[in-house]
C-alpha cells in the first residue's frame, strides 16, 4: 500500500508540485479513495448481496438459512465491510504519521469489534425464531442456550477490545483472568445461578411458556409469557406482570397448572358441612315424598335409612346426570371426618369447561342446586350463630 502512496507523490511532483504539497495532496486523495470505496462497498452490501442472499434463503425449504441469514444479521454484517476497507487503507494514507495510523487503526479495530459482536448477538436472537413445530422444551433449551452465548460473545469482546487499546494479545488477558475468577464469579453469580435453575426446570419438565402456574409467596397467579436465562415472566390474571427468578421456583414450590390444563376436566373439590342435629333417619311419609319427586325408584328407598346416605347417593346421581361434569372422570360424594362445626361431606367432580369464566359460572350454578336440595332430605347446612337467637 505504500507503492500506492509513493505514486500519488510522485504523479504531483510530475505535475509541478512541490513534494510537501505533493505528500499532502496523496494522503487526501487516499483518504477519498478509501471514503468512496468504503461507501460503494457498503452500497453493494445493503443494497444487491443483502436482498440477493434473502431471496436466495426465502426460497428454500430449509428453516435454518432463514434464521442465519434474516434481514437484521445481515445489515449487521455489512455495516462491518466499510470498515474493513478503512482499516485496510490506514498503512498507505499515514505510513508518514506512525503515531496517527496507530491511533486511528486501534479506532477502527475496536469499532469492528464492536461491529462483529452486535452482528454475533443479532444471530443468536434469531434463533428466537424457531418454527412452532419444535418442541416447547427444546425452544427452551435453544432460548437458555442463546443467553449463554450472548453473555460469552460479549465478555469475549470486551476483552478484545481490552487488547486492542492497551496494544496486548487477548490471550495474555485470557490467561490472566485466573487470579480474578472469583470476582467474575461474584459478579455473574445470579446468572450461573439462574442458568442452572432454568436447565433444572426444562430438563425436568418443570415449567414451559404457557403454562397457568401460582406462586403463593410471590403473589403469582397467571400464565407464563416468558422464560429467560434470569427471569420467569408472568401475566396475572389482573393483567399485571410479575417478574420471578428461576432459582425462587426451583428453591420453593409453586403450582402449575398444566395436567389440569391437557386433561379433559378440572376438578371440583368443595366441602360442605351440615348440621348434626338434622341428621337421622326417614319415615315412610318422607320415602314417598322423595319418590313422588323423582329422587328414587320405590325399590332405592326404604324407612330407617338416613337422609345423609340417601342424600349422598342422590347428589352422585344428580352430578353424574349434569351436563357440565365430565362423566369420564372421578365423580364422588364422600363423608369425611366429623368436626365441631358439623358433619363435612366432599363433592369431587370434574367439569368438562375449563376455561375460567365457564368453569366458575358452572360450579356456581351446581352448587346453587346443592343448597337448594338439602332442605329436601331434612338437612340443613351447618351456620354459626352470633347474638341473642330467638
Amino acid at each position: 500500500m505504500e507503492r500506492l502512496t509513493i505514486f500519488f507523490e510522485q504523479l504531483f511532483v510530475e505535475w509541478g508540485m512541490v513534494h510537501a504539497t505533493s505528500v499532502i495532496l496523496s494522503h487526501i486523495t487516499l483518504a477519498l479513495l478509501a471514503i468512496i470505496a468504503a461507501l460503494a462497498v457498503g452500497f453493494i452490501c445493503s443494497r444487491l448481496i443483502v436482498p440477493v442472499v434473502m431471496k436466495i434463503s426465502d426460497k428454500t425449504m430449509s428453516k435454518w438459512d432463514d434464521i442465519v441469514f434474516n434481514k437484521k444479521v445481515l445489515v449487521s454484517a455489512s455495516q462491518i465491510v466499510p470498515a474493513v476497507i478503512i482499516w485496510t487503507f490506514l498503512p498507505a494514507m499515514f505510513y508518514r504519521y506512525p503515531t496517527v495510523e496507530i491511533l486511528l487503526g486501534r479506532l477502527t479495530a475496536v469499532y469492528i469489534t464492536v461491529m462483529s459482536v452486535k452482528t454475533v448477538i443479532t444471530l443468536v436472537n434469531s434463533f428466537k425464531m424457531l418454527d412452532e413445530t419444535v418442541s416447547t422444551a427444546t425452544r427452551q433449551y435453544v432460548h437458555t442456550f442463546c443467553g449463554v452465548m450472548k453473555i460469552v460473545t460479549l465478555f469475549v469482546g470486551v476483552i478484545i477490545i481490552v487488547a486492542i487499546v492497551i496494544d496486548k494479545s487477548p490471550i495474555v488477558l485470557l490467561a490472566g483472568l485466573g487470579a480474578t475468577s472469583a470476582v467474575l464469579m461474584l459478579v455473574f453469580q445470579d446468572t450461573i445461578k439462574g442458568l442452572v435453575a432454568g436447565i433444572r426446570l426444562t430438563s425436568n419438565d418443570m415449567l414451559h411458556k404457557g403454562n397457568w402456574i401460582t406462586v403463593p409467596k410471590a403473589g403469582i397467579d397467571g400464565v407464563v409469557t416468558e422464560i429467560t436465562l434470569t427471569t420467569v415472566k408472568v401475566r396475572n390474571w389482573d393483567n399485571t406482570i410479575l417478574t420471578i427468578s428461576p432459582q425462587t421456583l426451583v428453591d420453593d414450590s409453586f403450582q402449575n397448572w398444566r395436567g389440569m390444563q391437557e386433561s379433559d376436566g378440572r376438578r371440583v373439590k368443595r366441602k360442605v358441612y351440615y348440621d348434626f342435629s338434622s341428621i337421622g333417619t326417614v319415615d315412610a311419609t318422607m320415602c314417598k315424598s322423595l319418590i313422588k319427586k323423582g329422587y328414587f325408584k320405590s325399590d332405592e328407598i326404604r324407612p330407617g335409612m338416613t337422609n345423609i346416605t340417601l342424600y349422598r347417593r342422590y347428589m352422585e346421581r344428580f352430578l353424574s346426570k349434569t351436563a357440565a361434569v365430565n362423566k369420564d372422570m372421578i365423580i364422588m360424594v364422600r363423608q369425611l371426618e366429623a368436626t365441631n362445626t358439623g358433619l363435612p361431606i366432599e363433592f369431587y367432580f370434574f367439569l368438562t369447561d375449563k376455561t375460567w369464566v365457564n368453569y366458575e359460572h358452572n360450579l356456581a350454578d351446581i352448587m346453587d342446586s346443592i343448597y337448594a336440595i338439602t332442605p329436601e332430605f331434612g338437612l340443613r347446612i351447618f351456620q354459626l350463630q352470633y347474638g341473642n337467637q330467638v
